[in-house]
């Protein structure tokens, strides 16, 4: 390694060391702005298709491109635990992951915050959080993959397989558990988040791969991502200032809704990673599948619950607002639960590898 790429890497190491503190430093500066500046956030509010904010997807291109550029299409069909990886993600995401966050924010929401929260109110916090639960993650979970050492085929694949449940059993499900008669899916929503967070980078990726194998072979590939990382990271940051501003009147306006709100979701989040994270740790699943198998439940298509929840409810129901806050809420409990995994890789492949 040059001493160039030594220093950057060292720079590298340094800013994750303080991840959280540059996070929180991020929120801030995203309330404080939206806050003071609320016409530079409405203004990238125009660029908007389909409830897919456009500023987001680029931000979440910076993070997501490197991964793409690393999936390795000749392994397909051919990676040891991949079937079980599946089998578990789709488990926890369509028979765990909604009934359990109906569950706990009906729990908490409707009983134990009831003092503090109108039952209409709760009624409609409870509505969103489900439409967040019944909705898998389809872009940020190639940023917790990458952060975590995912198997960058796999999670390609483990999001495509999802978003296919999706477009048959998203709707009747939240039917159920809304108790409505029938939910419209956003097409447009769904097609467009599809192709900015899953196709259009995949296909870029995969001709930025072919030329980097030409020059120089996997190790072209592996210095590419290198060389990526700072802008990943600065994606990261810039990020959650964006979505802190965008969100900075509900936040600010109501900040007991909004922390009432969060406690189910973080509950949530940490109780899905647990159930998916164990499951793989008891099936000898290594790190690389189960990382983003028990990622991709823990985060959540954000666009498309929004999008569902306006449909439904009217853009300032309690509802749209609930989804809100599950946006908000996510990075940084996201991080933690990245941080929790890369801590314990070492057990997990160990285990793994070891005879059953």
């Amino acid at each position: 390694m040059s001493h160039g790429a030594g220093s950057v890497a060292r720079e590298i190491g340094a800013f994750k060391a303080y991840l959280p503190v540059w996070i929180l430093l991020s929120i801030a500066l995203g309330l404080a702005l939206g806050a003071r500046v609320p016409f530079v956030f409405s203004w990238l509010e125009v660029f908007e298709i389909g409830s897919v904010n456009l500023a987001i997807a680029v931000l979440v291109w910076l993070m997501i491109f490197p991964t793409m550029v690393k999936v390795d299409f000749t392994k397909l069909g051919r990676a040891s635990g991949w079937g079980r990886g599946l089998a578990l993600t789709l488990t926890t995401n369509w028979l765990v992951k909604p009934f359990s966050m109906a569950a706990l924010a009906t729990l908490f929401l409707g009983v134990w915050f009831a003092p503090w929260v109108a039952p209409e109110e709760a009624e409609g916090y409870v509505a969103g959080l489900i439409l967040l639960g019944a909705a898998p993650c389809t872009g940020m979970v190639f940023v917790w993959s990458r952060l975590t050492g995912g198997d960058a085929t796999f999670t390609v694949v483990q999001v495509s397989v999802n978003d296919l449940v999706l477009l048959v059993a998203f709707a009747p499900l939240v039917a159920i558990l809304l108790g409505v008669a029938s939910v419209a899916i956003p097409w447009t929503t769904l097609a467009l988040a599809t192709a900015i967070f899953v196709v259009w980078p995949l296909v870029a990726g995969a001709l930025v791969r072919r030329h980097l194998l030409a020059r120089g072979g996997e190790l072209a590939v592996s210095r590419f991502a290198g060389r990526f990382a700072p802008l990943t990271s600065f994606g990261l940051l810039l990020l959650v200032v964006v979505l802190f501003g965008l969100q900075a009147g509900s936040v600010l306006g109501d900040p007991l809704a909004v922390a009432l709100i969060a406690v189910p979701v973080t509950v949530q989040a940490y109780l899905i990673f647990a159930v998916a994270y164990g499951w793989a740790f008891a099936w000898r699943l290594p790190s690389s599948i189960a990382a983003p198998a028990a990622l991709i439940g823990t985060s959540n298509f954000f666009e498309l619950a929004a999008a569902v929840a306006i449909g439904l409810f009217g853009i300032d129901s309690p509802a749209a607002l609930a989804t809100v806050v599950g946006v908000l809420v996510e990075v940084p409990v996201m991080l933690t639960l990245v941080k929790l995994a890369n801590a314990t890789r070492w057990r997990i492949d160990a285990r793994a590898v070891a005879p059953a």
